[in-house]
C-alpha cells in the first residue's frame, strides 16, 4: 500500500527530490522484515523461546528507524536521518541472528 502511494500520490515529490530509489528500498525492507515478524509471531505459538521476543523486538524497531528514517528523508528533505538508518539495519540483523539462533535451539 505505502508502495502504490508512493508510486502514485508522491511521484512527483520523489521525482522532484530524486529520491524515489531511496523510498523503494524503505518499502521492500519494511515489507520484507513485516513479514519475517509475522513469522515470528506464528513460531512464538508454537516454540516458546527468548530469543523470538528479541527478534520480533529487534525487526520492530528496525522496521521503524530503518525504514522510518528512510521514509521522513524522502519527504522532508533531513539529510542527518540518513546517519540512523544503519541503527535501524543492525537492528534487522540482530532480529535474523536472534531468530535463526532461536531456530537452531529449537531443532
Amino acid at each position: 500500500m505505502i508502495g502504490a502511494f508512493g508510486a502514485h500520490a508522491l511521484a512527483p515529490i520523489l521525482q522532484a527530490s530524486n529520491r524515489t530509489d531511496t523510498f523503494e528500498t524503505a518499502v521492500k525492507y519494511q515489507m520484507y522484515h513485516t513479514l519475517a515478524l509475522l513469522a515470528v509471531g506464528l513460531l512464538l505459538f508454537r516454540v516458546e523461546h527468548p530469543a523470538l521476543q528479541v527478534a520480533a523486538w529487534a525487526f520492530f524497531i528496525g522496521i521503524l528507524i530503518f525504514s522510518g528514517s528512510l521514509y521522513t528523508l524522502c519527504l522532508t528533505g533531513i539529510t542527518w536521518l540518513g546517519a540512523i538508518t544503519p541503527i535501524g539495519g543492525t537492528a534487522l540483523i540482530v532480529g535474523w541472528a536472534a531468530l535463526f539462533y532461536a531456530i537452531v535451539k529449537a531443532l
